[in-house]
């Protein structure tokens, strides 16, 4: 995994969806819309949230949202063209941003500029991506199509790219990284990449085909549904699972993304926002924040056509133009961040649960002699946790009881461990 990984902390944007572009591509002939500058007025607002990577979705050109490829090597007009990418690239890494982007591998649109003979063949046609008739999935059986994903990575981190989010990968037989990525990265050393693997063996994906990281989706629902329905030890069953993938690679971890509903949406008492934070900061893996999410906007996935539009909002022109309701959430991940950020070697560190019931658990996060400990308490009345605090120091949030092991009601509590 390349070194700078290890202090990243991603901004996921939904390009299409933030620059209110139109739903489909528009017909051949009509100017190209230049809402890719419109992502430099946040490069500051991801800066300040203390992030450290974009994270964007699908910037090529496509037929609708972004999953349904045409070319792979052109911008999608509606976001914009060569210049305007090469700008973004330049203005984030001015700012000591990277760009990581997102690529559809596995399906592309019907218009998909390669033609059909790269469309694998089914019983009745041509195989589509989990039905979705518009979505034709590759052959990745043939050269021609791992030659062109490989030309594909390469000319886009040639371009500047960091690395890249590899969209559906749990869908693509990991032998096809496994022959696609070593040339790649021959080129491009530092690049790094991460596969979208939603349930299965992790660990088993990234061995075989020989990616950085896959997107932690185990932890992602155990944080809002162990709050939800006050059972920590869901929780604490997750975290076990997250410390044996942490011992053979560091997952891509997230409490929302551009594919699931909002965090401020799922989670039925809003006082726990704080404790899935908590949670997602002082865990291993590499962090990635929702574009929104640290607004606490909110927003319903559906499953229909259409269904998308509410957790992909289009964004205004500037930070200063959002509503003023989100900034008490959008504080709270400032702190959370930065104590990230003065923790690095969080990024690997192993989590064990030091107590734990259904409503309240502590659980320590250590590596390299250091540690913190975080407390959460679901229930409506302080706890006070049976541990030794002789050697910790409370951190966030700064104020709260004088014992630092008492946590209010639907509070939470990190604490630093000293040495001896």
């Amino acid at each position: 995994m390349p070194s700078w990984s290890d202090h990243a902390i991603l901004w996921q944007v939904y390009p299409l969806g933030f620059t209110g572009a139109p739903a489909a591509a528009p017909p051949p002939g009509e100017p190209v819309q230049h809402r890719l500058r419109r992502l430099v007025p946040w490069l500051d607002y991801a800066v300040e949230l203390g992030c450290s990577c974009l994270l964007l979705g699908p910037v090529f050109a496509s037929e609708t949202h972004g999953y349904d490829t045409v070319d792979h090597f052109r911008v999608d007009p509606r976001l914009g063209d060569d210049a305007d990418f090469d700008h973004l690239v330049a203005e984030a890494r001015r700012r000591g941003l990277r760009i990581v982007l997102d690529g559809v591998f596995n399906h592309v649109g019907r218009s998909f500029t390669g033609g059909q003979a790269w469309f694998r063949k089914g019983a009745d046609g041509y195989d589509t991506f989990e039905g979705h008739e518009r979505l034709v999935a590759l052959d990745h059986e043939q050269r021609a199509v791992r030659d062109h994903v490989a030309s594909v990575l390469d000319h886009w981190l040639t371009r500047g790219a960091a690395g890249w989010r590899l969209d559906a990968a749990y869908a693509v037989a990991p032998a096809f990284w496994r022959e696609v990525l070593p040339g790649v990265r021959e080129r491009h050393p530092d690049a790094w990449f991460a596969g979208e693997v939603i349930h299965g063996d992790y660990a088993g994906y990234v061995k075989e085909s020989g990616l950085d990281s896959v997107t932690q989706y185990e932890l992602w629902k155990a944080i809002w549904s162990s709050l939800n329905d006050r059972n920590l030890f869901e929780l604490a069953w997750a975290l076990d699972r997250h410390n044996d993938l942490l011992a053979g690679f560091t997952p891509l971890t997230f409490a929302g993304n551009h594919d699931v509903t909002r965090l401020a949406t799922r989670l039925d008492d809003r006082r726990h926002l704080g404790h899935a934070l908590a949670i997602l900061l002082t865990v291993g893996g590499v962090p990635s924040l929702y574009s929104g999410d640290e607004q606490a906007f909110e927003g319903l996935k559906e499953e229909r056509e259409g269904g998308d539009d509410a957790i992909r909002p289009a964004f205004p022109d500037a930070p200063a133009d959002l509503a003023p309701y989100g900034l008490p959430i959008y504080r709270l991940h400032q702190k959370l961040v930065g104590l990230r950020r003065r923790h690095p070697w969080l990024v690997r560190a192993r989590t064990d649960v030091e107590h734990l019931t259904n409503r309240a658990a502590a659980f320590r996060s250590s590596a390299g002699g250091q540690a913190l400990v975080t407390l959460l308490n679901l229930d409506d009345r302080s706890y006070r946790f049976p541990l030794d605090v002789s050697r910790l120091t409370p951190l966030e949030p700064d104020r709260g009881p004088q014992d630092p092991a008492v946590v209010g009601p639907h509070a939470w509590r990190i604490l630093a461990e000293r040495s001896a």
